[in-house]
């Protein structure tokens, strides 16, 4: 089993049963001994995984580390953990930065169970930076944050390697959640520079910031959203060919019910599919059409409605988004293409059909 699939199987067993952990040593015995597990660290040999290592730090004496992950006798990671759900901040990390220096460990890791911070030198030698240069969030997690991962499971393990992209990876999120801040907010000097150009000559008044900063914010969601739309294109196109030989798309013959399926209502199943792939696979995005309409359902199911595609007036497209009651509420189309613009209500839809474990 691949890496991304042992956490997926500890995500949802950590999502069922995180209520009931109290204390950081079950955090510890239930959410980051698994978690070292899974990246091939062996919990049980003290040799290779060492809990509470103790070390006399200059006039502090029985400095302990939570564990310290040793290969060939010497550290090579050290974790600092709190309990479920406590909050990460540098100022929780005294010991992992005392430790961090008298050891020959180039990475010390902070977390709380969920969030997994990840620390090392990059700024001053032998002194362990305030700011992590790579976060996992064991509930949220995307691939890309998988293969980083890897980099420190013990049969890839090398302090070059990763040291090699750490810059990169501290300074891209750094600058990824500055860009985020400004997408929610703009500042001024911001809004400033992209507006000088279309100013010339006139006065930045209050009145002409408050004006460009909304259009700003206007801008940038604007341009995000096409830009998840090509991407979501892209992915349909590539998707397209597999999805229609490997699941069932007209789930009763013509010939026993009369019903057509149109080309239109086959494109609309493949962009549903490919908006929901984050959350279920497309195999489990069926459709069953009728004659009135074509529904497109969670795992085949009639109790478990995605939405309702009502093309059968090609002149008058409309889709049928369902509330957690099941009502239904039509939308009307000018295209196909337009149920990206749903992608949000179709995700909680199908979320709440799915088992807190899924």
């Amino acid at each position: 089993m691949d890496l991304i699939d042992e956490l997926k199987g500890l995500a949802a067993r950590i999502a069922n049963t995180r209520a009931l952990i109290q204390t950081e040593e079950a955090t510890k015995n239930a959410m980051v001994m698994p978690f070292i597990q899974l990246l091939g660290y062996n919990v049980f040999d003290p040799t290779e995984v060492t809990p509470e290592l103790v070390s006399d730090i200059g006039t502090k004496k029985g400095e302990k580390v939570d564990y310290a992950i040793l290969l060939g006798g010497q550290p090579i990671m050290l974790f600092e953990c709190k309990k479920c759900g406590a909050d990460l901040n540098i100022n929780h990390a005294g010991q992992l930065f005392r430790y961090f220096h008298v050891t020959a460990a180039r990475f010390g890791v902070l977390t709380n169970g969920l969030v997994y911070k990840f620390f090392t030198d990059l700024e001053q030698p032998n002194k362990m930076d305030e700011t992590a240069f790579f976060e996992f969030n064991i509930l949220d997690f995307k691939e890309r944050d998988v293969e980083e991962l890897k980099k420190f499971a013990k049969s890839a393990f090398d302090v070059d390697t990763i040291l090699n992209t750490a810059s990169d990876l501290k300074y891209t999120r750094v600058i990824k959640e500055r860009l985020d801040e400004w997408v929610a907010e703009p500042p001024e000097e911001f809004v400033r520079a992209l507006s000088a150009d279309l100013l010339v000559g006139r006065r930045f008044t209050p009145t002409l910031k408050d004006q460009f900063t909304q259009i700003t914010k206007r801008a940038f969601e604007q341009l995000l959203n096409e830009r998840i739309h090509s991407r979501l294109k892209g992915a349909l196109a590539a998707e397209l060919p597999a999805a229609i030989e490997s699941a069932p798309i007209i789930p009763r013959p013509d010939e026993e019910t009369g019903v057509v399926t149109t080309p239109q209502e086959i494109e609309g199943l493949h962009i549903i599919r490919s908006i929901l792939r984050d959350v279920v696979s497309p195999r489990r995005i069926v459709m069953r059409d009728n004659q009135s309409y074509c529904a497109i359902l969670l795992d085949d199911n009639n109790r478990k409605p995605v939405c309702r595609l009502r093309f059968n007036n090609t002149q008058r497209l409309a889709v049928g988004i369902f509330s957690a009651d099941k009502t239904e509420e039509r939308f009307p189309l000018e295209e196909i293409d337009d149920l990206y613009t749903f992608a949000e209500q179709l995700k909680a839809t199908v979320t709440l059909h799915l088992p807190s474990a899924d």
